[in-house]
């Protein structure tokens, strides 16, 4: 198929502020990674009270809206005309932003005429998604990119980390590679600019990151191309590594706690989702600020920190995070070793060392694969429930397991880290209680969060999915597929475009829950369904 993006490949030079220097000391990376000369936009640091009273406000609805709009002259320059007009009497909040700010367009996606086939509508569908790279105002939140990247849809109009991993999946069942390659570039080029992936392009997102699917994603271009198209991103993937260990280079001799490492008495270590800020979330600001002032003002800083921590996971919200099971105002994410975090490192170790490998450094393959093999032990020691068969997150404060049931189970599975006979478990497991009329629901608690239950999501799928082929459960695997595939085939002939999420347990209902409506597009959907249409193809194939 041709390129119908006209992909450029390019490297440009990021624009990084002094704000950022925290966010590198985060990482644990040096300032002279970073060109001293430039600079980034942070609307909730420049805008100063005029950002607090928009955001509190919420007069444009989304708090999104407001960090990603663009001031028509500096932030300083705006800043002084609204103090010199906040107190008149004519003044109205609304009009001064329309007159003073270039607001991002409206999330929307024009659903047009239905494709015969949802196939053919997920292939042709990738050009709405695509954006190019272009100089944005150096007054923008959004960070530059050198190649075109796939946006989710909807509000979501910037590249997010692990979205991508599930869009570039398609995009390679789409034979659109270049594409794909360009977005791991892009990954590359983060990673080399910040130390980490952030978990969008958004300069507001540099301080956390989301679940490290780098790995993943460069496997799934190497079982297509071969290790050589990927042995150039292994500098990168090693540096990935090390935001995650906070830099504890000596691992897996010794282990020094710090952001995300946990160094548990006996001398164990496992990783955690974390956040680096204790204030509310600028494109969130107004709400979170609302959540925590139900709080003792001691204990806002620390909340925010787990909201923070939350957001890292991609699983925003759940009852996961929810000390009592069902409330926001418990969250206590950084108290969590989450199995998924645990399984996902295990795969960035053991890619590591098979990479490593490659190129002959048959020390640092040593070194990894022996990592890999520490943290596969200490997954079923923390995480595995032999009462229930499951895997679960892990309190470390507490020092037990949460007993929260979720689809983050199947992580385990889905990087072959499961002995077999927890993955007979767990698929005993799924297909008992989170198997539903269209799919796999997230969770078994209903606590009006969007990835609680009813909702099922497509990344939760696939890593359902691809975990119970890898343990040849393909009776169970098929199944979901189907029921999925068959969900949102109909949605479509319904709405004529694809869904953030569905409500799997009533598929005659709509998705709900969550802090903003259902957005449609949609980027990780529509890749994770052409890759389910080749595998049932196959898996079909394979039966007859």
């Amino acid at each position: 198929m041709a390129n119908i993006f006209d992909t450029v490949r390019c490297r440009t030079i990021p624009r990084v502020g002094a704000f950022l220097l925290c966010v590198i000391a985060f990482a644990g990376y040096a300032e002279d990674e970073l060109s001293k000369e430039s600079s980034i936009y942070y609307p909730e640091a420049e805008l100063e009270e005029l950002f607090i009273d928009v955001q509190v406000s919420k007069v444009l609805g989304d708090y999104k809206t407001f960090v990603d709009a663009i001031p028509k002259s500096s932030p300083r320059e705006v800043l002084k005309r609204y103090r010199a007009l906040k107190d008149t009497p004519e003044f109205d909040l609304k009009t001064f932003i329309h007159s003073h700010f270039i607001l991002p367009e409206s999330p929307s996606i024009k659903s047009g005429a239905h494709e015969a086939l949802l196939q053919n509508h997920l292939n042709n569908h990738w050009k709405n998604l695509v954006r190019h790279p272009r100089k944005t105002s150096e007054y923008s939140s959004l960070i530059d990119l050198p190649n075109p990247y796939i946006v989710p849809g909807g509000r979501f109009r910037e590249m997010f980390y692990w979205d991508s991993y599930f869009s570039i999946v398609g995009l390679l069942e789409s034979g659109e590679d270049e594409l794909a390659l360009g977005m791991i570039d892009n990954f590359a080029y983060l990673i080399d600019s910040f130390g980490f992936i952030p978990n969008g392009n958004r300069s507001y997102f540099l301080s956390r990151s989301q679940p490290p699917l780098f790995a993943a994603t460069l496997l799934a271009y190497a079982e297509k191309h071969g290790l050589d198209a990927v042995i150039q991103y292994l500098p990168q993937l090693e540096k990935e590594y090390q935001y995650w260990m906070d830099g504890n280079e000596s691992v897996p001799q010794e282990a020094v706690e710090g952001v995300h490492l946990i160094v548990l008495e006996n001398g164990d270590y496992l990783n955690r989702y974390a956040g680096a800020k204790e204030e509310p979330r600028a494109e969130a600001y107004g709400k979170e600020l609302r959540w925590a002032s139900a709080l003792p003002e001691r204990e806002r800083g620390m909340y925010h920190k787990h909201l923070r921590a939350v957001c890292e996971s991609g699983w925003d919200f759940s009852s996961r995070w929810f000390r009592d099971g069902m409330n926001k105002s418990t969250t206590y994410a950084m108290d969590i070793i989450p199995v998924d975090l645990t399984s996902l490192l295990f795969q960035i170790e053991n890619t590591l060392a098979v990479l490593f490998h490659h190129t002959e450094n048959s020390k640092k393959s040593e070194h990894y694969f022996a990592a890999s093999e520490r943290r596969k032990a200490l997954l079923h020691k923390y995480h595995f429930d032999e009462k229930t068969g499951t895997y679960q997150d892990y309190d470390y404060v507490q020092g037990k397991l949460t007993g929260r049931m979720s689809m983050a189970m199947a992580y385990p599975l889905f990087v072959g880290a499961a002995t077999a006979s927890a993955a007979n478990s767990v698929s005993k497991y799924l297909n008992q209680h989170f198997l539903k009329q269209g799919g796999f629901v997230s969770t078994l608690v209903e606590t009006g969060e969007q990835w609680d239950y009813p909702n099922g999501w497509a990344p939760l799928q696939y890593i359902g999915v691809k975990g119970l082929l890898t343990y040849n459960k393909h009776a169970l695997a098929n199944d979901a597929m189907s029921r999925w595939l068959a969900l949102n085939e109909k949605v479509y002939q319904a709405e004529g475009k694809m869904m953030e999420k569905y409500n799997v347990v009533d598929t005659t209902l709509k998705a709900g829950g969550g802090e903003y409506p259902t957005q449609d597009g949609f980027g990780w959907t529509n890749g994770v369904d052409l890759a389910f249409y080749r595998l049932l193809a196959e898996q079909n194939v394979a039966s007859k």
